[in-house]
């Protein structure tokens, strides 16, 4: 027999060797896959998921601006004030309204469309809705300068203020003789907007809508401010609101 040398280790036996995992047949390693951009070369190697293109982000709100309405009552440039009534709120007029200058006020007030905040967001609004009321041949002249105003307050794709403008639209249209057929040239600016928010309806199964009784849902409200265009606008009125918006239906039809 041969000694064992010294501080040599003992050497392992068979059965204490740990058994070799063996893959099975057919598996194939799976490989790190890497993300990349579209068109480019990595996005041509193996093992390479091409990242999808970005959101367009059509339904995105915008950032609001400070706007001149809230400038010029905060200095207290308007003649009104807020009463408290057992109805709510309302606006109290220092002047009448009738002999306000259409051209300085009204365009201010339509730039308050975009507040969300109270009490400018009261005051714009409710101001609007009485000077449109007892506005008169007032208004027609005044048009061009409510263009920008408007189209600011739809381009913020906020959902509370293009319903608020909507209705401030079809009050618009029939406060006065020839106002809707003023607006046509100014589609172009008002209705890419309400092209994009046409077909968002509340789908709410089975449930009860109270957006409808509100009138807060936006598809409807669009939809009720195209057939009012078309009706005080003038023969070229429907020609021109399909051309901006191609899905739309001519309510003169049905």
């Amino acid at each position: 027999m041969v000694a064992e040398k010294a501080g040599s280790s003992p050497s392992k036996t068979a059965g204490d060797r740990s058994p070799r995992q063996q893959e099975p047949l057919g598996h194939v390693k799976k490989s790190k896959q890497q993300v990349s951009d579209g068109f480019t070369v990595k996005a041509m190697m193996k093992n390479t998921v091409v990242r999808g293109p970005p959101l367009a982000g059509a339904f995105k709100e915008r950032p609001t601006k400070p706007t001149a309405f809230r400038k010029f009552y905060e200095r207290g440039d308007f003649p009104i004030a807020l009463e408290h009534d057992t109805k709510g709120n309302k606006i109290n007029w220092k002047v009448e309204i009738e002999k306000l200058d259409y051209h300085y006020y009204l365009p201010l007030f339509f730039d308050g469309l975009c507040e969300m905040t109270f009490p400018y967001d009261f005051f714009a609004r409710q101001g609007i809705h009485d000077m449109l009321e007892h506005g008169g041949n007032k208004i027609l002249p005044v048009i061009p300068e409510l263009i920008i105003p408007i189209k600011n307050a739809l381009s913020l794709r906020n959902r509370q203020v293009i319903c608020v403008t909507l209705k401030v639209l079809q009050h618009l249209v029939v406060s006065a003789d020839m106002v809707g057929e003023a607006l046509v040239p100014y589609y172009r600016q008002i209705l890419p907007v309400l092209n994009i928010f046409k077909n968002m309806n509340v789908n709410s199964g089975d449930g009860i809508d109270y957006s409808q009784q509100k009138r807060e849902n936006i598809g409807d409200l669009i939809q009720e401010t195209l057939e009012a265009f078309e009706r005080c606008g003038g023969e070229t009125a429907s020609i021109n609101i399909k051309y901006m918006i191609p899905t739309y239906q001519s309510c003169m039809l049905k």
